[in-house]
């Protein structure tokens, strides 16, 4: 049964659905909390949860990825951040959180422009990427796909366990005639670290992706509760299909290669314990979460959350957005949460749904049925 439908006489569009739109479904047993087993492996890496963590500069901080990573997840550090373009960035962010306390606000956008016009040191790099390596927990850097030619280099040699390619929308067949694009199969193959690289909303983008040579895809636009990317660009793919689409596409291109797994990780719109069920039960094998781990005590953002898109020179498409603050990260985490909104303890929501589904591991629980609510399916 086709699921486009018509938008006048001379387009027609997909039905497609976010996560608000549906739900898991408990049709077998149950099973005890305890005997829920959270654990990720990608590459040689294995994680007691199925979190990463958003490389933003509200969100992580080397402290915070070493906190992170301490408490089992996947920090990664935003390698063109303030973090790497000051020595001491703290009063940078003292003052971001200082701004008016306006979303949308021209004044804060120039100013957040400004600083974030300081040159990315190399130098900064590698010393970041060194303290989260002496702090023993796996180490991760991002760059843009615009910035990874220039720097990924110092990022390999500083030691760098997995690399992150994150941008807006990511294409393995970017063609440029200004500049010379950055060809993702060649550069994986030629890096001895898993490369996780994304945006992608669609199958054929995140089959091409896959045949790279990526070890994960992320699924979305990121940045979803700081992002104006939809009302700047147009661009919108509702997370709930994105993700079973590009499930879809690692199936496929399991069979394809023989028998190699890329993870696919939803990137963006996971605010809650119960965003992150439905994304892997759509077929998710891990979440990355910026606005959520944003709400952190120790989060850098000091509870207001952005990411570059808010800082772009020429056309910025963000805000600068108040989360608020939650809870101390192992709470947030790991609870026990004292918030009954599913914005702490996440994995206890996440271990929780699980048992009463009936499912022991995340690669199970993909399989699970789901539903999608009346009032959307009607739309």
């Amino acid at each position: 049964m086709s699921t486009e439908i018509p938008i006048g006489l001379a387009k027609n569009g997909r039905r497609a659905w976010a996560l608000d739109d549906v739900n898991v479904v408990p049709t077998r047993r149950t099973r005890a909390p305890q005997d829920v087993d959270l654990s990720w492996q990608i590459d040689a890496f294995t994680f007691d949860a199925p979190v990463v963590a958003a490389p933003m500069d509200s969100v992580m901080s080397p402290a915070t990825a070493i906190a992170l990573g301490r408490l089992g997840g996947l920090g990664v550090l935003n390698l063109e951040g303030l973090w790497t373009r000051y020595e001491n960035p703290e009063p940078v962010l003292d003052e971001i959180a200082a701004l008016e306390a306006k979303e949308v606000s021209p004044e804060n956008t120039r100013r957040l422009q400004e600083l974030y016009s300081e040159p990315i040191k190399s130098e900064l790099i590698s010393a970041r990427l060194a303290e989260i390596r002496e702090a023993g927990v796996v180490v991760s850097g991002s760059l843009t796909p615009q910035r990874t030619q220039e720097f990924y280099r110092t990022v390999i040699d500083a030691g760098v366990d997995m690399f992150v390619i994150r941008g807006t929308t990511v294409s393995a067949e970017h063609v440029s005639t200004q500049t010379d694009p950055l060809n993702l199969k060649e550069f994986i193959y030629e890096l001895d670290v898993p490369v996780i690289v994304g945006g992608a909303a669609g199958y054929t983008p995140a089959l091409h992706l896959m045949r790279t040579g990526a070890a994960g895809v992320l699924v979305g636009f990121g940045g979803s509760s700081a992002s104006t990317t939809r009302r700047a660009l147009g661009i919108r793919v509702p997370m709930a299909t994105a993700i079973s689409d590009i499930a879809a596409a690692r199936r496929d291109y399991l069979d394809e290669s023989g028998g190699r797994y890329v993870h696919v990780i939803a990137d963006g719109g996971l605010g809650t314990s119960g965003d992150v069920v439905k994304a892997l039960g759509m077929g998710a094998d891990a979440v990355m979460l910026g606005a959520t781990l944003a709400r952190a005590e120790e989060a850098p953002g000091r509870g207001w959350h952005w990411g570059l898109e808010a800082v772009h020179q020429e056309f910025p498409r963000g805000h600068r957005t108040k989360v608020g603050t939650v809870a101390p990260l192992e709470e947030l985490l790991w609870g026990p949460g004292h918030h009954t909104d599913g914005t702490s303890n996440l994995m206890g929501g996440l271990r929780h749904a699980m048992a009463a589904t009936g499912y022991v591991d995340l690669k199970s629980f993909q399989r699970v049925e789901a539903t999608v609510s009346p009032r959307a399916a009607e739309q």
